[in-house]
């Protein structure tokens, strides 16, 4: 089997740690995701994995915080029959796969073309109603292509941080204007986490920019949400999967105030 060889960069480049840290987890007895299809990604895919500088803490934890994600958007399909799922910055990231939405669910993957292009070549698409776009997540021609006759979930994973506050608004601002109602799941950094972000080794590796930050989870309620969930990264459910040394990691940074807020998880209904 030929591999594919990869020569992304920048923000676009840390999608292959993440992608690493899924399929290291799925090598663990006690994996949180089983995501076989991200060893397989991997396996298929030349690049130095390695280089990212992935350990077995950082792979499960961003295994968590998939799963959480994962979990969130259970509930909401479980609630909404027949709804419709964005998931923005889709990159590698095999969640239509994980959760097997079904037929009456509309899911709709979105990533940059060079993105998309090699995620065609290594990973499958799901089946269902499900379509693969080459777009900014930015771009208000993408709002307009996807249907708005249903309730949205739009999803997203790595991406906020990389954005500017005036896009993070924008982004919110035309889902929720978009859609009759759903809700908003993704990741944020805090503003120490922005200040930190060289000692992230996929960042330092790839020359990516951290560019926004979130301290107070309530702050999007001025876009039109409604905060639902806020979750701190190192309160994340499942820690008892970290190894020991991470376990102790986290509890160190979770004992700091400064540094507990580096990063979390959200989840925000609308319209509020």
């Amino acid at each position: 089997m030929d591999r594919v060889r990869v020569t992304l960069t920048g923000a676009q480049e840390t999608m292959l740690a993440t992608l690493h840290g899924r399929a290291l987890d799925s090598a663990r007895p006690n994996s949180v995701l089983n995501d076989a299809a991200a060893a397989e990604a991997v396996a298929r895919l030349d690049y130095d994995f390695p280089g990212t500088g992935m350990t077995t803490t950082s792979a499960v934890g961003v295994a968590i915080r998939a799963w959480q994600l994962d979990r969130w958007l259970r509930q909401f399909l479980a609630a909404r029959h027949g709804a419709t799922v964005v998931h923005l910055a889709c990159g590698l990231d095999t969640r239509a796969h994980r959760l097997s939405p079904g037929p009456d669910v509309r899911w709709v993957d979105v990533d940059l073309p060079d993105v998309v292009a090699v995620r065609e070549k290594v990973l499958p698409p799901p089946g269902g109603d499900y379509r693969l776009v080459g777009a900014s997540a930015t771009s208000p021609e993408l709002w307009e292509s996807i249907p708005d006759d249903r309730p949205t979930a739009v999803v997203f994973e790595g991406l906020s941080m990389y954005l500017s506050g005036a896009e993070v608004e924008g982004l919110v601002r035309r889902a929720v204007g978009r859609f009759p109602s759903g809700e908003l799941m993704f990741d944020v950094y805090g503003t120490i986490g922005i200040r930190l972000q060289k000692l992230v080794p996929p960042v330092r590796r790839s020359g990516a920019v951290l560019r926004w930050g979130l301290d107070d989870p309530t702050g999007p309620e001025a876009w039109g949400l409604e905060l639902v969930e806020s979750v701190r990264s190192t309160e994340l459910p499942m820690r008892d999967r970290l190894p020991v040394a991470g376990r102790v990691q986290l509890g160190i940074v979770g004992a700091i105030p400064r540094l507990r807020d580096a990063g979390r998880l959200v989840r925000y209904r609308f319209p509020a």
